[in-house]
């Protein structure tokens, strides 16, 4: 059992302007084999959070403290919060020319690991989770992510998380751009790993329709860099609805 806490995180990005406050006190909990939906409208911080996470240097932290069972994440590089087992599919997956996809997991895998698996074991991995992804084999040979579509950068994102096995699954509007099928197939492929109940998942998301097959244990309404809102996943039933206006609406 794995615990990702996050207590009053403050983070800023630095404009022309100067420094601009995006998290505004942020305290969350998130343990293995916990799914925790982060909601809201665009603008309000949830991008922010996971890239924050992740160790993007664009994100400035000026308060509060991550820690993974105790250890703290603020302090560790990105690579070291990758082996310490944070995983993070990205809103906009980037090309990698001159890299193919099979180079790019085995490596990713021995840098996470700390050897090379065995190849023989690790071909029927990547196919098997390729297959169950309706992924053309034909891609293990392609680039990164180049000249794929909006739903094959996506899958391969869900390959990555499915290979590397990690402790948390930071998942940044993992259904953007995706058509039905798509969404059902990448959403197949989170709850396989969700099965495993040793992974905990923070799926960010602006709309209900990827909760309709990911169903969250937790909700959390992000509104100006703050949690102004949590419960169970009658929260997203409610938002359904409602949208978010009763959150962005000025008080009497």
């Amino acid at each position: 059992m794995s615990t990702l806490e996050i207590h009053d995180l403050h983070v800023s990005v630095e404009t022309k302007e100067g420094s601009k406050p995006i998290l505004r006190g942020v305290d969350l909990t998130v343990a293995s084999g916990e799914t925790h939906a982060i909601m809201g409208p665009n603008g309000s911080g949830k991008s922010t959070l996971a890239y924050s996470l992740a160790g993007h240097p664009k994100y400035q932290i000026t308060q509060g403290t991550v820690t993974l069972d105790g250890a703290d994440v603020l302090a560790m590089s990105v690579d070291e919060r990758a082996r310490a087992g944070m995983f993070l599919a990205m809103q906009y997956p980037v090309e990698v020319p001159g890299v193919s996809v099979s180079n790019f997991l085995r490596t990713a895998k021995t840098a996470i690991s700390g050897q090379a698996p065995a190849l023989r074991h690790w071909v029927k991995d990547v196919r098997t989770a390729m297959d169950q992804l309706r992924m053309d084999p034909t891609f293990a040979e392609r680039n990164v992510n180049e000249g794929f579509s909006g739903g094959e950068k996506k899958r391969h994102e869900i390959l990555q998380m499915e290979l590397l096995d990690p402790k948390f699954a930071i998942l940044d509007e993992t259904d953007s751009g995706l058509d039905v099928d798509a969404l059902r197939v990448v959403s197949e492929g989170v709850n396989r790993v969700r099965a495993t109940g040793e992974v905990g998942v923070l799926l960010i998301t602006h709309y209900t329709r990827i909760l309709r097959y990911i169903q969250p244990d937790f909700v959390h309404v992000f509104v100006d860099g703050r949690i102004a809102e949590q419960g169970g996943p009658e929260l997203a039933e409610r938002l359904e609805t409602e949208g978010y206006d009763r959150f962005l609406a000025p008080s009497a």
